[in-house]
């Protein structure tokens, strides 16, 4: 489909050639899907990216002048386009092997390949559809991104669980050492039960869709896929396959112990302290003392550190380490002004929630061996 010939602005190509490339795969043996495809018609510009499980996808309107399509290698497009001065971008095929940028008396021939061995998104939907305000998913996701696990021997592991039960929305992350649950109240959603586990990559380009706070996004799920299609944007992505942990099982039932600490003082002392912790593992030592909780670290290279923050507790005299980028991580999800941290004894997990809400958000996270 030749030639291809148009005239857009540079800021929207850059923000669609960004969106576009999350979806782009630098480590493939398919030499295309290191491409992105460029497509002009009627409509104006269409950039899409694939990695052979997802597909991202943006329109750009702009002035075509011949329409067709053409792949341009990602990285260099997405570095070329992004250091351009503000204006107009002409882009032409010369011929099937170059794509020519211009803008000014800037040019730049980079080589193409066909478009019609690019990969077109799949269909998707009719299972079930999740929606809500932008700003809402995009801070649910935030609470537990970071607990998704990296490790390729247990895939599962490296998305969020998604459940939905008719009246609340529950996301799951976990890596075997710390477990972030986040439950929004959402009666009424469209399909009365959806469990389905998004990769981390796809809940990241969801969340840089071009979409403001309170605008409403659809997630629709169905086929072992997920798509939404918003703000001039289309995601397709593969789910997860196989069976996520019974998370539950890993929250503990009961405590017996409980500190209770203003969020910012316990964020500004931990961070200090991680300064030498992270010579040794990130392990850093909290002890509780009276009203006061004595936290500590030591590197065997350049010392060792002490903090002290107030805390209200019942029955607080415990002894506990834990990796204190997990901490610092768990408290960086909560809102209010407090932390509730719940315990029973220093070799079982500890459960941090806000302290004025104890349902909608936690983290449980294991503990390290006190030496």
């Amino acid at each position: 489909m030749n030639p291809l010939k148009l005239d857009c602005p540079r800021k929207e190509f850059s923000e669609a050639v960004g969106l576009a490339i999350s979806a782009s795969s630098v480590r493939t043996s398919l030499p295309i899907l290191q491409n992105l495809k460029l497509e002009a018609g009627d409509g104006g510009l269409r950039v899409l990216g694939c990695d052979s499980e997802m597909w991202v996808e943006r329109r750009v309107a702009c002035m075509v002048n011949d329409p067709g399509a053409i792949c341009v290698q990602a990285r260099l497009l997405s570095e070329l386009v992004s250091k351009l001065p503000e204006g107009d971008v002409q882009l032409k095929v010369l011929d099937d092997q170059h794509l020519l940028m211009q803008q000014g008396p800037s040019e730049y021939r980079m080589n193409t390949l066909e478009a019609e061995d690019f990969p077109e998104p799949p269909e998707y939907g009719g299972e079930g559809e999740l929606s809500m305000p932008m700003g809402e998913l995009r801070d649910a996701a935030d609470s537990v991104l970071y607990a998704v696990s990296s490790d390729a021997h247990r895939p599962i592991l490296t998305g969020v669980l998604f459940g939905y039960d008719g009246e609340t929305l529950t996301l799951v992350a976990t890596d075997t050492h710390r477990l972030a649950v986040r439950k929004l109240r959402k009666p009424g959603i469209k399909g009365s039960s959806i469990s389905a586990v998004v990769p981390e990559k796809a809940l990241k380009a969801i969340k840089s869709l071009p979409l403001g706070d309170e605008d409403v996004v659809t997630i629709s799920f169905g086929n072992g896929r997920l798509g939404v299609d918003a703000g001039g944007a289309r995601i397709v992505s593969q789910l997860l396959s196989g069976t996520y942990p019974n998370w539950e099982r890993v929250v503990p039932s009961e405590f017996t112990r409980t500190w209770t600490v203003e969020r910012d003082q316990l964020n500004e002392k931990v961070g200090r302290i991680m300064i030498l912790a992270r010579d040794n593992a990130n392990r850093v030592k909290f002890k509780g003392q009276d009203d006061q909780i004595v936290i500590s670290a030591r590197s065997e290279e350049r010392g060792d550190a002490k903090e002290e923050v107030h805390m209200v507790a019942s029955n607080g005299e415990v002894e506990i380490a834990f990796n204190g980028r997990y901490v610092l991580d768990a408290i960086g999800a909560i809102k209010g002004d407090g932390v509730k941290i719940e315990m029973t004894e220093s070799s079982r997990p500890a459960v941090f929630r806000p302290a004025e809400d104890d349902d909608s958000y936690f983290c449980v996270i294991m503990p390290m061996a006190l030496a």
